[in-house]
């Protein structure tokens, strides 16, 4: 397909998200960036979350893991016990989180464990989470600038890293002034039409083989392919773990995540916001079993057109060659997307990529610089500066953090690796288990926490603990690996680690 078509459709999607992005951006303030006014409609802070929640991962490596053999673990439909766990953790989030942020009128989440804890407590929750959502945010940018890169930039030759550069710029423009504002608009434009993009496709490859929906679940349960559950207890894949880790996930990687947050808690009213994470739960379930469809179609299709399963010698792990080409994991859907489909496909699974890879992106780069501002900085109780100070300082951290994420990226570049979801999920449970252990310290005791660093010690022991465990486990217990639960295992350890330095609630007077 010809790279310059593809790379004129996404310039001229930028443009119209630039449209979009001076529109709502007129007039807006430093409230107006980090939560909207409070002014938000719940509709479209839903919906517009949906891409937030899926981002690239989700686009490419979800489909291409339907029928890898190269034994993830989320072959066929397992990635769905995953999902049930989300509904559980949306739950959670709807009925206990939420009251208690907007009860206390938060603007930054982690307000709460200053009001809990203290200062110090405070600033290391905001730091994790910066940390945390650096790093699971440029490993979901890789990962669709990736596929950008190897399909159409690379004919052209244009570096990996000025694409990049580029693609980071071109977030910059649309999320520098209006912030939180700007991309409750923009996400939901990016959900429509990454949505579209997905039916399309299930659309046209159903009707290319010949097939129903129900003839296609038939044949991929033949295949193997819609095996949802796993029973063995030492697999990372067993269902308990899925489910529970799931939820766990889901609680922690948006329940206790600033940029996530952000948007829901820039939704006026309490029951309008839990109105909001009842239906992305929904909503998102559906979607997720359309993206494991169509991973089933993918390979039914592959494999109709002369695809083959090969043993790489050199690996040891299987491959699936069409026309000499491995195009298992990450690279099946955009593969078949890009060079085997019509090109009006192969442009609807750009614009669909493209809109799958900004929401991930925007809205963690307008989160990570309310955070720093907000919780590192102190932006907002700073009496001695005048709005017109405040946002040339927030300017400037928006525009650091576009640097430090370009950094991330070529980071993972260098790392090079093919299938890229099950390690965002590893390094989530490293990142976001301290952050899962202070909120539930909070929440589930009425101990109080001394105000020093050792909080912070605390904090960065439980995730070097639970790296030893990981990599050890399958010595230690008998076959036993540590996979989706490893997020709880590192929150325990934080949990564990705050009691035994914590001191007994004050009394009341």
């Amino acid at each position: 397909m010809n790279p310059t078509l593809l790379l004129s459709f996404v310039g001229a999607y930028f443009v119209i998200l630039l449209v979009v992005a001076w529109y709502t951006g007129r007039n807006a303030n430093n409230e107006s960036f980090f939560i909207g006014n409070k002014n938000s409609n719940w509709i479209l802070v839903a919906f517009g979350m949906i891409g937030t929640s899926l981002s690239g991962v989700t686009f490419v490596s979800v489909p291409g893991g339907v029928g890898d053999a190269a034994g993830n673990a989320f072959k066929g439909f397992a990635y769905m016990q995953v999902a049930i766990g989300y509904l559980i953790g949306y739950a959670t989030i709807a009925f206990v989180l939420l009251p208690l942020y907007y009860r206390l009128n938060l603007t930054s989440i982690y307000n709460y464990l200053d009001q809990r804890f203290g200062r110090i407590t405070y600033k290391t929750g905001a730091l994790f989470f910066i940390i945390s959502r650096t790093v699971g945010a440029t490993a979901r940018l890789y990962l669709v600038i990736n596929v950008l890169q190897f399909f159409i930039l690379d004919r052209m030759g244009v570096p990996f890293v000025v694409t990049a550069a580029v693609i980071l710029l071109m977030i910059l423009l649309y999320t520098f002034e209006g912030g939180v504002k700007t991309i409750v608009y923009t996400d939901t434009l990016q959900t429509s039409l990454m949505i579209l993009g997905l039916v399309v496709c299930v659309i046209y490859i159903l009707n290319h083989l010949h097939l129903g929906a129900g003839e296609a679940l038939h044949i991929m349960k033949d295949k193997g392919y819609l095996n949802v559950f796993n029973f063995d207890v030492n697999s990372k894949g067993f269902f308990l773990k899925q489910i529970i880790g799931g939820a766990f996930i889901t609680i922690a990687m948006t329940g206790l995540d600033q940029e996530m947050m952000q948007k829901n808690i820039s939704v006026k009213k309490l029951g309008d916001s839990q109105k909001n994470v009842i239906t992305l739960s929904i909503v998102l379930f559906a979607v997720l079993f359309l993206f494991l469809m169509l991973g089933g179609l993918l390979y039914l299709y592959t494999t109709s057109n002369g695809a083959v399963y090969e043993l790489n010698a050199v690996t040891g792990k299987k491959e699936l060659l069409l026309q000499g080409t491995n195009i298992i994991g990450d690279r099946m859907f955009p593969s078949v997307a890009l060079n085997y489909l019509p090109t009006a496909i192969g442009i609807i699974f750009i614009i669909a990529l493209i809109s799958a890879l900004f929401p991930s992106a925007d809205g963690a780069l307008t989160a990570l610089t309310s955070s720093f501002c907000i919780d590192i900085l102190g932006l907002r109780e700073r009496k001695d500066l005048t709005e017109k100070q405040q946002k040339s300082t927030r300017l400037t951290v928006h525009l650091s953090f576009a640097v430090i994420f370009l950094i991330c990226i070529m980071v993972f570049y260098k790392l090079n690796d093919n299938s890229i979801i099950d390690k965002i999920l590893d390094l989530a449970g490293y990142t976001y288990g301290p952050l899962l252990g202070l909120f539930a310290f909070g929440i589930l005791t009425k101990k109080q926490l001394p105000n020093s660093f050792v909080v912070t010690l605390v904090c960065l022991v439980a995730p070097v603990l639970s790296y030893f465990l990981s990599a050890h486990a399958k010595d230690w217990f008998n076959g036993y690996q540590i996979g989706i639960e490893l997020l709880i295992i590192n929150g325990l350890l934080t949990f564990i680690g705050l009691l035994l330095i914590s001191k007994p609630a004050k009394a009341k007077p």
